[in-house]
């Protein structure tokens, strides 16, 4: 069987005008399947984070083509856009960017209460469900200040899996954390993309984490410059609730 795209990029450009025009990605082109998890590795200032910022829809002034599903997404409005990037694309980042004036369980709820697929009795009971897979329902009540940053980064995840998105994008998620929460991360997401099928695309400097995923993307000088399959070296199943 063959496995359809879930993002596509055609030949993306990107330049700063910083003052003059530079360019700070060429020729960015590739694809990621359905139920891959890719990493994204480079040195600073590679472009690996300004290129995941026109992947989420975040940044539209560039080069080239972007595909979602099979969805140009050059040429949209922003109406659109987000709501795109609502749908199809959840997000976790280094930084956990929870709400403090809100409870967890509230957090996770946020993005299914914009997208509104649901009613609000159904977001609560999915994000409720989503936190007791990652063995965070009994927090739900806190708030996210109360919580270590190993447990804000599940709280984390459960927000970016609420509207069941075709693609989990995230930027340096272990970046702030330690080594045994950062293996714990890992291997999260590593089980949801072997149970739930669920495609990945993290950019990290973890190299460590990288060598675990299924594709690493090597980035130097705002171009891709090698492309890795590590799928023989793919982590056996983890119960993530351990």
């Amino acid at each position: 069987m063959t496995l359809r795209n879930v993002l596509e990029t055609k030949k993306i450009n990107k330049y700063f005008f910083d003052p003059v025009k530079f360019q700070v990605l060429s020729d960015i082109t590739f694809s990621v399947k359905q139920g891959e998890f890719v990493s994204v590795v480079g040195k600073s200032g590679c472009g690996k984070s300004t290129l995941l910022y026109i992947l989420s829809t975040m940044d539209t002034d560039f080069e080239g083509e972007l595909f979602i599903n099979g969805e140009p997404l050059t040429n949209n409005s922003d109406k659109d856009l987000a709501r795109i990037r609502n749908e199809y694309i959840g997000f976790v980042f280094q930084f956990h960017y929870l709400l403090n004036e809100y409870n967890v369980l509230k957090n996770v709820m946020i993005p299914g209460i914009k997208l509104a697929k649901y009613s609000y009795e159904e977001i609560e009971h999915r994000a409720m469900e989503h936190l007791r897979t990652l063995d965070m329902h009994s927090q739900a009540l806190k708030s996210p200040n109360q919580l270590s940053g190993g447990q804000k980064q599940r709280v984390a995840i459960a927000r970016a899996l609420i509207n069941d998105p075709l693609i989990v994008m995230g930027d340096e998620p272990t970046g702030n954390l330690d080594k045994k929460n950062s293996d714990m991360v890992f291997d999260i997401f590593n089980a949801i993309v072997q149970e739930k099928k669920q495609t990945m695309l993290i950019v990290t400097h973890d190299a460590d984490f990288a060598q675990r995923t299924h594709r690493i993307i090597e980035m130097a000088d705002g171009k891709i410059i090698s492309e890795t399959n590590t799928l023989h070296r793919r982590s056996a199943p983890t119960d993530i609730t351990t």
